[in-house]
């Protein structure tokens, strides 16, 4: 078949009506199953993916838009990070999104604020997104889509639970509890906490779900051991811990504080799990090989990715702006860091 897309040399990009002669419909049933329209036959519907795969066509977004109505762009704003816990739900809603056939604009801002998160939403409002996703771990981000103008397709991840927006979080209480009930149930008196930085929410909900557990068995809660999300915080923790003879139990409220508390402690002479026991959050890939293997809190980020554009799609499709909120759990990983207190 003589066509411009087939060659060695192409004179232009495929275009629609290219797909339809190569498959040997019209154009208009080519459109229909871009646009996922149901009434297409099955042997139809795969003779014209054929096409569009053998011809490397890619649909032309804007065009699409003015004929369903809809852009198939989504933006993210999201802190500019290399965090394991917002990375990796940056990436998964990128892959959530492009299999639900959307492509993401990611605005990075340096911090958290009023003035950068306002522009950073007026960009992808610009770009006349189909709606808007915010990773806004912190109090200040939160605060700032507050000013986000209604009618605004709007999904918050991670962000403040007593806001009435629709929010996916990961349950940090609960996991938190799962983590200190796991030291506890291994014989441990108590559990000591180093907490992530008191202005995130996934701070704040590990604190509460570790007192909990504590409370919950009767156990003395002593005090909170406060740092940031780094290892260095952790290693400067765990230097103080390793001096108190009482500290046999310690759940770190990230891998990375774990970690820098793992060393510290090795440094100090201290064995872990004989003479202490850790348990971190987030299962970094690294966590499996930490000497020893680091027993941890493992969240469900592809989980948070399909439940945040369920969403956002809900908004966008059906104008359902009801303040739904999602929680998912998170999964306990046992491996060697935990074992009884030293007799």
């Amino acid at each position: 078949m003589n066509n411009p897309a087939v060659g060695n040399k192409v004179s232009r990009d495929p275009a629609m009506t290219d797909v339809a002669r190569l498959a040997g419909v019209s154009h208009q049933t080519v459109s229909r199953v871009l646009n996922g329209h149901p009434n297409v036959r099955e042997q139809t519907r795969l003779r014209v993916q054929a096409a569009i795969a053998e011809l490397g066509y890619r649909p032309n977004k804007a065009a699409r838009a003015l004929v369903t109505g809809r852009s198939q762009l989504i933006g993210v704003v999201a802190q500019n990070s290399t965090l394991f816990g917002p990375a990796s739900l940056l990436a998964a809603f990128e892959l959530a999104a492009a299999e639900a056939g959307f492509a993401v604009s990611l605005r990075r801002v340096k911090v958290l604020d009023r003035a950068s998160i306002a522009e950073a939403v007026e960009h992808h409002r610009d770009l006349q997104v189909a709606g808007i996703v915010a990773i806004a771990p912190t109090a200040s981000a939160s605060e700032a889509l507050a000013d986000v103008p209604a009618g605004v397709p709007l999904v918050t991840v991670d962000g403040d639970p007593s806001r009435s927006t629709p929010l996916v979080t990961v349950d940090q209480a609960a996991g938190a509890f799962d983590a200190t009930r796991h030291l506890l149930d291994a014989g441990h008196a108590t559990v000591w906490h180093v907490s992530g930085p008191p202005d995130w929410f996934d701070s704040a909900g590990r604190v509460r779900g570790w007192q909990h557990a504590l409370e919950a068995a009767g156990a003395e809660v002593p005090p909170l051991v406060a740092a940031d999300w780094s290892a260095a915080a952790g290693y400067r923790a765990g230097q103080m811990l390793a001096r108190m003879p009482e500290v046999t139990a310690v759940f770190a409220a990230n891998d990375h504080l774990a970690l820098g508390i793992l060393r510290a402690m090795s440094e100090r002479g201290k064995r872990v799990p004989h003479d202490l026991s850790v348990v971190g959050f987030d299962d970094v890939p690294e966590a499996a090989y930490f000497i020893p293997p680091l027993t941890t809190v493992r969240p469900d980020f592809d989980a948070v990715a399909r439940e945040t554009l369920g969403l956002l799609l809900a908004q966008v499709g059906a104008g359902d702006t009801d303040p739904v909120q999602r929680t998912i759990a998170p999964t306990l990983v046992s491996r060697d860091s935990v074992a009884p207190p030293p007799a």
